[in-house]
């Protein structure tokens, strides 16, 4: 059967496609249409649709290697990929083939795309920015790749109970992931712990050499980014955490078996969590070993990669470019230097301007708690030898700022690596940004902060190293898949081009008189708020007028979020509605306020900011008096699936944060 057709571009008909559906059913999940679920029906589906993207996936990669490209690596603690399906489908040009084969064998394809468990691989804005970029470098052909950490639980699954945020384990896993390809025979050593040996070579010169670790094994997990409509298909790296296996032989040999499982235990928790509470020393030390121990593998993996064309150091950063997304994955400055000096034996300043060349940063934020700073006492016990290379940067940074600005100690203080108050941290930060070539903001205002303000002294000293990228969104998914109708409507007006440069939108404008544009514009939109409407009569039994105007607010629950600001806006709207109905102007504008998002775990006041919200929105939504004309929601369990629903019905959109 499988020899009667093929998955190469141009090739598909619905006929090939039933089979192939057919066939993993039968072959991968042993099923008939008598036992099979749902959720087969979307993992025979799913398998399907990976197979498409194989053929592509290896050319792609084998193209890489015969042309020797210079390749974009993004390390991000997250990528927020959301729901696979429908943006895999749309992207290799399939989506209508595959929705008739599958009416043609009795399922809907909407029913399938909603059985989808979203992966738990990331929290907000950051792991969302993170999945957008590897859709657009995969959509513009550039050479790329994700690496991360594949949690094997998410940042919780969110239940409001009695008005408060309640966590359960998001065991995103639980029936497997059909999109990815894991790799158990290539596990790469991660080290942790030890101690550094410091001894004299022939050449009469000082080396270092970190021993007596903890090792963990690195495992990795591949999932395909399909570019669209290009042939192009990229790869994100997720890695998990296994036990070194040679530990477990040592234990079981000695009859301990209760080590061995402890061990086993010890190591796999690294990468079982998206971060685990920090507010406690366990969970710092186990953040920060999440931290060392993807951007360890996966430098481990790119420089195996490069070295499959090359013997040698001197083209390295022409063929490799990593973007740091936030500080998360700082580390990897250290751990490069690390591998250059200690493994390859090259001399420290052509080591360190390999690595400058090499890393790129991003900024998220100016909040002093998301400026990660590690203790001193965790940095020596966990990677000795990487502070005793952070501490050398330092010194040779401290004698070019000391050149630079002769005396001036406070501009020394603020920045250096290792702030010096009654304890001592590693300001990762500060190494990020003397480690990069490149600082980027995510915005205009923010990118200026950083340059005035947050970062002067640096701006000062590498006026050319800040720029602005402005976070953006993905056409493909974000537009193209989640809100269809409005898709078609604008491809029917100005072409399809807009699904890679959404700057063709624009072309709407000539068409802003056109009332039958506007008509269908208008119903679009009214029909996107009934379905929302529908979803929160379904998931918290409240009827919401769809007529009203629906006022979001969608993201991470946080005091510089001001979602405390929204909420007094509803109080101000509800006293005045109260007090004065029928003058009020107000009251003409039947208003829905739609709030969703997560407070981190250990975050208490966040917590009480959702109860507020729920609080007020008790009371609201029990006041017949007011006929219905102001609603308070709040959706919980915030995700990209939920956003897909949320954002085509949005009529006003909330952005309040504070600057920065």
């Amino acid at each position: 059967m499988i020899d009667k057709f093929n998955h190469e571009p141009g090739k598909v008909t619905r006929e090939a496609l039933k089979l192939w559906f057919q066939h993993h059913l039968k072959y991968t999940l042993v099923d008939d249409k008598f036992s099979a679920t749902k959720m087969d029906h979307f993992i025979s589906l799913a398998l399907s649709v990976r197979d498409h993207l194989v053929s592509r996936w290896l050319k792609t990669q084998q193209s890489y290697y015969e042309n020797d490209v210079k390749r974009v690596y993004y390390l991000s603690m997250e990528f927020l990929i959301g729901r696979l399906l429908t943006n895999n489908l749309i992207n290799l040009g399939i989506y209508d083939e595959y929705k008739q084969a599958l009416d043609e064998l009795g399922h809907d394809i909407s029913e399938l795309e909603e059985t989808e468990v979203e992966a738990g691989l990331g929290n907000g804005g950051l792991g969302r920015l993170a999945a957008c970029f590897l859709d657009s470098i995969a959509s513009l052909g550039i050479p790329g790749y994700g690496y991360g950490i594949r949690y094997e639980f998410g940042i919780f699954h969110q239940k409001i109970v009695r008005g408060y945020q309640v966590e359960t384990a998001d065991n995103w896993l639980r029936v497997g992931n059909p999109w990815e390809i894991t790799r158990p025979r290539s596990l790469l050593p991660v080290n942790f712990y030890g101690r550094v040996e410091s001894i004299q070579n022939s050449a009469g010169e000082m080396e270092h050499q970190w021993v007596d670790t903890q090792d963990v094994m690195a495992m990795a997990h591949d999932i395909p980014v399909p570019g669209y409509n290009n042939d192009t298909v990229n790869n994100l790296r997720l890695w998990s955490a296994r036990s070194s296996r040679e530990l477990e032989l040592e234990s079981f040999q000695a009859g301990d078996y209760f080590q061995a499982v402890q061990n086993k235990h010890e190591s796999e928790i690294i990468s079982k969590v998206l971060y685990p509470t920090d507010d406690n020393l366990v969970g710092k030390e186990l953040r920060f070993k999440q931290e060392y121990f993807f951007v360890s593998a996966s430098l481990s993996d790119i420089i195996r990669r490069y070295k499959k064309r090359h013997t040698s150091f001197d083209q390295f950063s022409d063929k490799v470019a990593i973007q740091l997304n936030d500080t998360h994955p700082a580390l990897a400055i250290a751990e490069l230097m690390r591998v250059l000096i200690d493994i390859e034996k090259l001399p420290w300043d052509k080591a360190w301007e390999i690595t400058v060349s090499t890393f790129a940063f991003t900024n998220h934020t100016i909040l002093p708690e998301a400026m990660e700073k590690w203790s001193l006492d965790l940095f020596e016990r966990v990677l000795p030898r990487h502070l005793k290379i952070i501490f050398q940067i330092n010194q040779h940074f401290m004698n070019q700022v000391q050149e630079r600005y002769p005396g001036d100690l406070d501009k020394m203080n603020r920045m250096s690596l290792i702030e010096e108050n009654q304890s001592k941290y590693i300001r990762m930060a500060n190494l990020s940004i003397i480690g990069s070539h490149s600082t980027n903001g995510v915005a205009e205002l923010h990118s200026t902060i950083l340059r005035e303000k947050v970062f002067s002294d640096f701006h000062e000293m590498f006026p050319n190293r800040f720029n602005n990228k402005t976070n953006g969104i993905t056409p493909r998914r974000w537009l193209k898949a989640c809100n269809p109708e409005l898709s078609k409507l604008i491809t029917d007006y100005i072409g399809d081009s807009w699904v890679k440069d959404l700057s063709k939108i624009k072309k709407l404008q000539d068409h802003i008189n056109d009332s039958q544009m506007i008509e269908r514009w208008k119903k679009i939109k009214n029909d996107n708020k009934k379905q929302l409407a529908k979803y929160i009569k379904d998931s918290l039994d409240l009827e919401i007028d769809p007529n009203s105007l629906y006022e979001t607010q969608i993201k991470r629950i946080h005091e510089y979020k001001r979602q405390v600001l929204s909420v007094l806006h509803a109080i101000a709207l509800y006293n005045r509605m109260r007090k004065n109905p029928e003058s009020n102007p107000t009251s003409e504008i039947s208003r829905t306020i739609i709030f969703s998002g997560k407070a981190a775990p250990g975050y208490s006041m966040a917590k009480l900011i959702i109860k507020f919200i729920n609080s007020v929105a008790d009371t609201i939504n029990a006041d017949t008096s007011l006929q219905g004309k102001l609603k308070v929601v709040f959706l919980p369990n915030y995700s990209v699936t939920l956003a897909e629903k949320i954002i085509p019905a949005s009529d006003l959109s909330v952005q309040i944060s504070t600057a920065g």
